[in-house]
């Protein structure tokens, strides 16, 4: 009798196995008012931003446009590109998810951007608790 084969390893999980679609995708220069309105019309988490050439260029949840909607710079022009958020370097779907989700852990976000190598969004990872 021939022993059976041992299983081949299987490769490590990437960021493009666990991404989600990327949801609603705005310009970066939208104002912070016009943007709460689209996520609460859409009832979505998040917006990914984009900039003029239509590259990823950042990701916005409702919390975060809350919180900076009470500062005292805040004025009825501020844009999204204005407010300080994180602008990467956003994750690559051939990354490694493991070493994905302790970036996001490290630089404590919930979701993050998936890019292509040349910066235009794939889709989202969301980290899971």
């Amino acid at each position: 009798m021939t022993p059976a084969p041992s299983p081949a390893p299987s490769a490590p999980l990437t960021a493009r196995d666990a991404m989600d679609e990327p949801g609603l995708q705005v310009d970066d220069h939208m104002p912070v008012d016009v943007a709460l309105s689209v996520l609460r019309s859409a009832r979505v988490p998040h917006l990914v931003l984009q900039d003029a050439d239509g590259r990823c260029s950042g990701l916005v949840t409702r919390e975060q446009l809350a919180a900076h909607r009470g500062g005292t710079w805040y004025t009825d022009g501020t844009r999204l590109r204005d407010l300080p958020l994180d602008r990467g370097p956003f994750t690559l779907p051939a990354a490694r998810l493991s070493d994905a989700e302790a970036a996001m852990r490290g630089r404590t976000l919930e979701v993050s951007p998936i890019v292509d190598e040349y910066g235009y969004t794939l889709g989202v990872l969301a980290l899971t608790s």
